[in-house]
């Protein structure tokens, strides 16, 4: 099956990260053969697979204590 092209396109997103959690994510990433980017997008998709399965509403963020 292939991917439409709206699934093909991908957004650059700006990510800032303390140096523990990069570090974390490099050597998960590297433990499953991944670069850090992809690293993170696998992560994304699971997460967002499994809210869909649990039907959770999105939760609200006060991004005013930013």
């Amino acid at each position: 099956m292939e991917k439409s092209k709206k699934e093909k396109e991908k957004k650059q997103l700006l990510l800032r990260l303390s140096s523990s959690l990069w570090e974390e994510l490099a050597g998960w990433a590297e433990d499953d053969f991944r670069s850090i980017n992809s690293q993170i997008e696998y992560l994304l998709n699971e997460c967002v697979k499994q809210r869909k399965k649990t039907n959770k509403k999105p939760v609200e963020y006060d991004r005013s204590e930013e």
